[in-house]
C-alpha cells in the first residue's frame, strides 16, 4: 500500500526571488513533490502570491483545449501562471469571470495559492511559472498584510544566507550559527548550485514592498483602455476629457511622490519606478508616459541615464 504524500506548506514569495530560481529537486517516486530552490535557499513546492492582475488571456492548444495565461505583478516583479483543464473547476470559473472584468478595465488585486512549475529550454534556460490551485480577489488591507508576510520571509532567508557565508557547509555548522532548521537543506543546495549571490537587490525589494505595505494604498484608478466608440454626445465627451485630465494629474503626482520617497541618494532606476507604480494599480505604459511628461516639465531629471531624481 502506497503511503500518503504529505501536502507541502505554501510559502508567501515575492516574484523576484521565485523568478530567479533555476534549481529544482524531485524524488524518483511517481508522486514525489517537485521543489524549486531559490537563491536564498527556500524550497518551494507551493506558493501564495498576490498583486495586481496584469494580464489574463485565452490561448488555444494544438488539441483544441483552451489554456488561460496570466500575470500577477507585485512590487518586485511578475509571476506568470496558466489555468487549463487540469485546474479545479472553481479556479477555471473564476478565471473566466476575471477575464471579463479585466476587459472592462477593472483594477483587480488577486491572491493565489499555486504549485511551482518550471520549463527548461534546449539551450538550458529555466523559466518559472505557477499552476493555480485557488485564488480570490482581495482588498487593499489583505494585500498589505501579504506584503508584510512576504517581506518578512525574504528578510529571514537573507539573514540565514548571511550567517551561512563564513560557516562550514554542513547541517551541524549551519545549525550552530543560527540558521533555522527548515532553511538548512535549501541553503546547502543553493550554495552548490548558485555560488556567491548578491542580496542587495532583494534588500531593495523588501524596502519597496514595505513602502507599499505601510500606508500607501493601492490605487483604484482603472487601467486606461482605448475608447471603444467615438460616437458620443458632446456632454459625454466633455466628461471624459475632464476624467482623463484628472487621471493624468493623479498618476503624475503618484510618480513624482514615488521618485521622491524611493530615492536613497543616487536617484531611482526606471524599472523600480514602474514596478512600484504597477503594484499600486497604475498601467505601466501610463506610468512611463508620466515619467516622460515630468521630465519634459522639469519636475524630475536624470542624473544618469535611466535614473531619476526630483528637481530641487
Amino acid at each position: 500500500m502506497r503511503s500518503r504524500i504529505r501536502r507541502q506548506p505554501a510559502l508567501a514569495l515575492l516574484a523576484s526571488e521565485f523568478g530567479e530560481s533555476t534549481l529544482h529537486q524531485q524524488g524518483s517516486g511517481e508522486y514525489d513533490p517537485l521543489f524549486l530552490i531559490t537563491k536564498l535557499g527556500a524550497k518551494v513546492n507551493r506558493v501564495i502570491v498576490a498583486g495586481l492582475l496584469e494580464r489574463l488571456e485565452p490561448r488555444e492548444t494544438a488539441n483544441g483545449a483552451t489554456i488561460w495565461q496570466g500575470q500577477i505583478r507585485d512590487p518586485s516583479g511578475t509571476h506568470y501562471f496558466s489555468v487549463g483543464d487540469y485546474a479545479p473547476e472553481s479556479m477555471r470559473e473564476l478565471t473566466v469571470q476575471l477575464s471579463s472584468r479585466i476587459d472592462d478595465g477593472e483594477v483587480i488585486m488577486l491572491m493565489m495559492t499555486a504549485k511551482a512549475r518550471y520549463f527548461q529550454t534546449d539551450e538550458g534556460a529555466v523559466y518559472t511559472s505557477l499552476r493555480p490551485e485557488e485564488a480570490a480577489v482581495i482588498s487593499r488591507t489583505v494585500y498589505r498584510e501579504w506584503l508584510v508576510r512576504a517581506a518578512k520571509g525574504m528578510l529571514t532567508r537573507i539573514d540565514a544566507h548571511e550567517k551561512s557565508i563564513n560557516s562550514e557547509k554542513s547541517i551541524d555548522s549551519l545549525a550552530k550559527v543560527g540558521v533555522p532548521e527548515n532553511l538548512i537543506e535549501g541553503l546547502l543546495l543553493a550554495g552548490e548550485h548558485y555560488g556567491e549571490i548578491d542580496t542587495e537587490s532583494y534588500r531593495l525589494n523588501i524596502l519597496q514592498t514595505l513602502d507599499i505595505a505601510e500606508d500607501k494604498e493601492v490605487s483604484t484608478v482603472p487601467v486606461v483602455k482605448a475608447q471603444k466608440s467615438l460616437v458620443v454626445e458632446e456632454s459625454q465627451s466633455e466628461d471624459k476629457e475632464s476624467s482623463k485630465v484628472n487621471q493624468e494629474t493623479d498618476i503624475n503626482s503618484a510618480i513624482l511622490d514615488l521618485v521622491k520617497r524611493l530615492d536613497k541618494g543616487d536617484g531611482v532606476d526606471f524599472d523600480t519606478v514602474l514596478n512600484n507604480a504597477s503594484a499600486r494599480g497604475y498601467d505601466r505604459d501610463a506610468a512611463e508616459a508620466a515619467l516622460d511628461e515630468l521630465s519634459e516639465d522639469g519636475e524630475i531629471h536624470e542624473p544618469r541615464f535611466g535614473w531619476f531624481k526630483v528637481t530641487e
